[in-house]
């Protein structure tokens, strides 16, 4: 058996409190203030509102990351990243040989609704 990095949680107590939602990149562009470089991504989760998110997606050009679906977690606290806050964390792997933190987004490999639920 694989050995595990963190302890076994039950689901109901983690996972099914978290809203993680489906939405829709609107704008994408640089966010300057960020201590690493960074983007600032409006996203539409249709029904649950459109919401500011700072991430590493700088792999990706701005136009690539525009429209695309990504899920986004929306019951975070907020974080201040620089001088934005940070309202969404959108749901991310690391970038294939890319710095420590730089991500790839999650998408369905479907069009789906926006807002719908991870489950």
């Amino acid at each position: 058996m694989p050995e595990q990095t963190k302890p076994r949680v039950d689901k109901e107590s983690t996972f099914d409190l978290l809203e993680i939602r489906l939405g829709r990149v609107v704008t994408v562009e640089e966010e300057p203030s960020s201590p690493k470089r960074a983007y600032k991504l409006t996203v539409d989760f249709g029904k649950f509102g459109v919401r500011t998110s700072v991430g590493r997606f700088t792999q990706h050009a701005p136009e690539e990351l525009k429209g695309k679906l990504v899920l986004g977690v929306l019951n975070f606290e907020p974080r201040r990243v620089g001088e934005t806050l940070s309202e969404v964390l959108i749901l991310g792997v690391q970038y294939p040989k890319a710095e420590s933190g730089e991500a790839t987004f999650i998408t369905p490999a479907v069009e789906a609704k926006i807002g719908g639920k991870l489950f």
